[in-house]
């Protein structure tokens, strides 16, 4: 046995000549693989979230192929093999609610089978979080290749985009302001090729997150899904991975303190979804990197947003790629020394800096200068306050300037079925100032925290004009979506949170650059009415149906915490396990 096939965990499985060797490799040959690719080869897996199911992922056969012809040319040998795909478009509740479950299943498939790497094939919403979580439990090497964003969408001779039209069509069919016809004119023409959102969405967030953090080649966030260097850029990943097993570098010596604070301040300057908040936390939480809801205050506040995409912007991803991407925002970024760690560890192997020193920028509208940003301070909003002891979130770039401070009166919904019902009632009493609160949404209200936090204005406010109000909830919102939202509140109302007291009419105080949220009652009186109540019975009864449900309900941690189960925080490692015969 050589050298390097003593540091593989394959050669556990296939480097032996006892009957257990003799077992592993004589079923694997029933592919036809011969036997000098289980001689001291690397094993590279390749963890593919394709799905009819998962449109954005669509594509994915297509891109394994040239992730293995990387692999195979540096000298590895790849094996493709399929985990839960989750995704968003499609799946209800929603995709949140299997996030853990998809990590658990990327997590057991590392650890139970003979792989010395995994490439991680991602792209819709959950599936970048949900497979980085599961391959950092590992903690082996891991290399992502994202699956791009679809083309810009076209309707009556204009781009639009994924998601973010959709909200605005269906508040202007419920304003008068357009016809039925007209907002379904625009279905065919929204999603026109394979990939994730084409907005800064959830997904794209996401990919940028991933290529911050270091775990992919540089461009890989932006390339459109079916560009033909998004081949390239998989074929150059499969080339990487083989590399990084033999150079041993490993998950964790990217996933540090210093990468998780880069994209902190990434998802500022990119105007990031607010997913973001939850997906990184879970992901630094099972490597074992302390990040803290205050960490958003700290480090991305007071960074400009100079992306100019939707929804916050004007733009799509396909600008976005064509105007250098986000190395084009990191050099950006490190020039003006607003990039925390230069020297922080890629999966090429070089600095974060070194990628993008020289980074060409090719559109200072859809990059804009830090003097000329969208928005001066884009860093994600903490709020606290007796409303949300735990904290909640919202997102400046996507918000009504004139909002971000306001009191008014509370609109209360007790849960998602409710304001349905009532929002367009004629004689909901509400008005332009009014603070349209929803309770029940969160991890366990909603068994999943559905993207229904940016609820849609009552129609007769639309008719009179108002584009945006204040809405609070323990929700979360479409990466695509936009408005003077506050969403996350933690605790949630199915907790036992505050969220659960609200009353129509109370009295609630925004004020973000305080990072404020308040319910204007005092404390004993908020007892009271907790105590007259038991918020919890409702995620009760769901759980008592048993299944995944309970198992969810029963150990999610709650939105400041990553909304991942409390016993899979941390990292186990790859230990091999002992044999199945």
């Amino acid at each position: 046995m050589t050298d390097r096939q003593r540091r593989l965990r394959s050669a556990e499985w296939f480097g032996s000549a006892d009957k257990n060797g003799f077992m592993y490799r004589s079923w694997m040959k029933n592919q036809g693989i011969p036997d000098h690719e289980f001689q001291g080869k690397p094993i590279i897996g390749i963890c593919n979230t394709w799905s009819e199911l998962t449109p954005c992922n669509a594509h994915f056969r297509k891109l394994a192929e040239h992730v293995k012809q990387g692999v195979l040319e540096a000298g590895g040998y790849p094996v493709e093999f399929p985990v839960f795909s989750n995704g968003e478009s499609n799946l209800r509740p929603t995709a949140m609610f299997t996030r853990n479950l998809a990590s658990m299943d990327v997590e057991e498939a590392i650890r139970g089978n003979p792989l010395d790497a995994v490439v991680l094939l991602v792209g819709c919403d959950k599936t970048t979080p949900a497979l980085l979580m599961g391959a950092a439990s590992c903690d082996i090497p891991t290399i992502v290749v994202s699956g791009g964003p679809m083309l810009n969408g076209k309707h009556k001779g204009k781009d639009i985009g994924s998601g973010t039209v959709v909200w605005q069509l269906s508040e202007q069919v419920k304003a008068g302001t357009i016809s039925l016809h007209d907002f379904m004119a625009a279905e065919a023409g929204m999603s026109r090729s394979a990939g994730t959102c084409n907005t800064m969405g959830t997904a794209s967030t996401m990919a940028c997150m991933a290529e911050a953090l270091g775990t992919s080649l540089p461009h890989n966030a932006a390339i459109p899904a079916v560009d033909s260097r998004r081949y390239v850029l998989a074929h150059l990943s499969g080339n990487r991975i083989v590399e990084m097993v033999d150079e041993g570098l490993t998950l964790s010596k990217l996933l540090t303190r210093d990468a998780f604070e880069n994209a902190i301040r990434t998802n500022a300057a990119i105007g990031g979804s607010t997913n973001a908040v939850i997906h990184l936390k879970a992901i630094a939480g099972r490597i074992g990197v302390d990040l803290a809801l205050d960490d958003w205050t700290r480090i991305g506040r007071g960074t400009p947003t100079i992306v100019d995409l939707q929804p916050s912007g004007r733009f799509l991803m396909e600008e976005f790629y064509y105007a250098g991407g986000l190395p084009a925002v990191l050099k950006r970024l490190g020039e003006a020394d607003r990039l925390p760690h230069k020297d922080a560890l890629t999966a090429n192997g070089k600095t974060l800096w070194e990628n993008v020193e020289d980074a060409p920028l090719y559109n200072d509208e859809v990059i804009r200068p830090l003097d000329k940003p969208l928005r001066e301070d884009g860093g994600m909003c903490v709020l606290r306050g007796n409303l949300a002891p735990n904290g909640a979130v919202l997102k400046p770039s996507a918000a009504s300037p004139e909002l971000m401070t306001h009191r008014g009166r509370a609109v209360v919904f007790e849960d998602f079925d409710d304001y349905k019902a009532r929002i367009n009632a004629p004689d909901l009493a509400v008005d332009a100032d009014s603070v349209l609160v929803m309770k029940n949404c969160g991890p366990r209200g909603y068994h999943g925290m559905a993207e229904v936090g940016n609820m849609g204005l009552p129609a007769k406010l639309l008719e009179q004009g108002v584009t945006d109000m204040v809405r609070i909830s323990d929700a979360r919102m479409s990466g695509t979506a936009y408005g003077t939202v506050v969403l996350h509140v933690a605790p949630e109302s199915a907790a036992g949170g505050p969220l659960a007291a609200v009353r129509d009419g109370d009295w609630i105080e925004l004020d973000c650059d305080a990072g404020k949220l308040h319910l204007d009652i005092d404390d004993a009186e908020l007892e009271a009415r907790l105590a007259q109540s038991d918020p919890t019975a409702a995620s009760r009864r769901i759980a008592s149906d048993g299944g995944y449900r309970q198992l969810y309900i029963e150990h999610v941690l709650q939105a400041d915490e990553g909304c991942d189960f409390d016993f899979l925080v941390g990292c186990r490692g790859a230990e091999v396990p002992r044999h199945s015969h």
